[in-house]
């Protein structure tokens, strides 16, 4: 009995000490976790949560798109138009701040835009022009103003194919790419809107705008998809562009990423009464069918459109992010059906679960970006599928993080 007696208070002090080692082990682990302060707080939305570590990457907004020195190019101002829509529905004054610090840091007082060349006749470069649009209102200095004139004289003085269509860039002679509707449109209808007072002019401003998604349409339509090429070329001597029509030879997700955003946010200045509009709605109608078609069933698409789970192709951020802005600010604005929101919101919910990590700090990171795609210039970019796979692909490209904020936004996820 002694001995039974022994055994139990021994067990009984094992418990206690086992208990009491569970207790420290999880005092240590709370320590732990404890110690890695959250930067990002995961309690907002996703739209802040990513915006807030935009900033936490790139503390200066000039130096946004992993660039060693401030510059005035398009991906800046592509993350500033998420954050401006941001700081409208916070007010937190800390996006006000970094909007502001790109334009006071790359314009001087005379309103000149530091590494900007106006001879370059580059539509990349018109893009950063909507946080001028966005600042000058509020601080009426009038430098902002004046390079959003020399912004839009840029516009007037672009060479044009022979029917009237942008070159995308002086060195890219003869030149359409999807990626220039959004560069120019949306700036160039806001800012006959604001700032052209002249009706005849302003007017002849929203025709051009208009003009430019005619042609694209008329030159870069697949009629047996729906789907765009990434370019043409009308003078057809690009080594990429097919020798009968022009067109490059394949359908790249970011680049009718750029062109669905570019229609939803021409229309935002495109007066009511324009009948261009009308036009503008068909296209995206259209475009939205042909998207939809070669959405994967995860609920992202490829990097190459239609070319699915072919050996290389990947499913790709920037482009699902930006057809899920697209289809949501579409379906709230009344331009496309129901429908499309239930496209949007698979693809949105898709992006959360298979291409956004979260770091132990909060930080979120969007994945599996294409880095860069073009067509021609040096070294070469041929057009080819072998080129579209093999290009860079990280994660947190500005080109995805911007439309994920938008899209998030709009979803109100």
């Amino acid at each position: 009995m002694k001995t039974q007696t022994k055994y139990i208070a021994i067990f009984a002090i094992a418990i206690g000490l086992s208990t009491t080692a569970c207790k420290n082990a999880k005092k240590e682990n709370t320590k732990e976790t404890a110690s890695v302060e959250k930067i990002v707080p995961e309690n907002l939305k996703w739209s802040e949560r990513m915006m807030l570590s935009e900033i936490e990457r790139f503390p200066e907004a000039t130096k946004l798109d992993f660039s060693e020195k401030p510059r005035w190019t398009y991906t800046p101002g592509l993350v500033l138009s998420a954050c401006i829509k941001v700081y409208e529905q916070t007010k937190n004054q800390k996006y006000y701040d970094y909007i502001y610090e790109y334009a006071n840091t790359l314009i001087d007082s005379a309103g000149n835009i530091e590494t900007y060349k106006l001879s370059n006749q580059n539509l990349d470069m018109i893009k950063s022009g909507d946080v001028l649009l966005y600042l000058y209102p509020k601080t009426k200095e009038e430098r902002f103003l004046k390079a959003m004139e020399t912004l839009n004289s840029q516009l007037e003085s672009q060479p044009k194919t022979s029917d009237g269509g942008y070159w995308h860039k002086k060195v890219y002679p003869f030149q359409m790419w999807l990626d220039g509707l959004y560069m120019a449109e949306p700036f160039h209808a806001r800012y006959a809107k604001e700032y052209i007072d002249n009706e005849a002019a302003r007017q002849k401003i929203y025709d051009d705008v208009v003009h430019q998604f005619d042609l694209i349409q008329k030159h870069s339509r697949d009629e047996k998809s729906g789907l765009l090429y990434h370019g043409w070329d009308e003078s057809k001597e690009q080594k990429w562009a097919n020798k009968e029509t022009g067109n490059s030879q394949h359908f790249w997700s970011r680049g009718m990423g750029w062109y669905g955003m570019a229609m939803v946010d021409v229309l935002d200045f495109l007066p009511e009464n324009h009948p261009g509009r009308e036009k503008i709605i068909k296209y995206l109608n259209q475009y939205a069918e042909a998207v939809t078609n070669v959405q994967d069933e995860s609920g992202l698409w490829w990097q190459v459109l239609d070319q699915g789970n072919r050996e290389g192709n990947y499913l790709e951020a920037t482009g699902t992010s930006m057809f899920t802005y697209t289809f949501a600010k579409g379906v709230r604005k009344g331009y496309l059906p129901e429908k499309y929101l239930d496209v949007a919101n698979k693809a949105y919910n898709a992006l959360i679960k298979d291409l956004v990590s979260v770091e132990e700090n909060g930080v979120v990171n969007l994945n599996q970006c294409c880095a860069v795609a073009g067509l021609g210039g040096n070294p070469y970019r041929d057009g080819s599928y072998e080129y579209y796979i093999n290009e860079t692909i990280r994660s947190n490209d500005p080109k995805g993080t911007g439309p994920f904020i938008m899209a998030s936004l709009e979803l109100n996820k």
